[in-house]
């Protein structure tokens, strides 16, 4: 069994649990495939059960979500843009702030208007 989205016109519709076999008995909609995805896989790194990174092959560099975008040309999948200041990292296929997370201990929440980090 592996996870699965339902992809339309390279937006995620839907991630199930599936075997490829009981897949291939489904008809899609003109435009619609099933794109293997791995919840293992984040910022185009593979992670173990215990949660840490470890040396597993990555899938499409995150795990797919509704809403998501599947790039077929890069084969990646990543999520809707949180911001409109912030730039998908062509690497990771995460998005990035214009100014980095502070790496103080501390939580902070994105402030779009004055483009910086508020600490709550």
């Amino acid at each position: 069994m592996a996870h699965y989205a339902k992809v339309k016109d390279g937006i995620v519709l839907s991630v199930i649990v599936s075997s490829e076999d009981f897949l291939s008995s489904f008809s899609l909609a003109e435009g619609e495939s099933w794109v293997q995805t791995s919840y293992n896989t984040r910022g185009a790194k593979h992670y173990g059960q215990d949660g840490n990174e470890d040396s597993g092959t990555a899938l499409r560099a995150n795990y797919a979500g509704i809403g998501y975008t599947y790039h077929s040309g890069n084969d990646v999948f990543y999520s809707p843009k949180p911001y409109a200041s912030w730039s998908l990292n062509g690497t990771t296929y995460l998005w990035d702030a214009p100014v980095a997370y502070p790496d103080d201990g501390k939580v902070y929440d994105w402030d779009e208007d004055n483009l910086a980090w508020v600490e709550l």
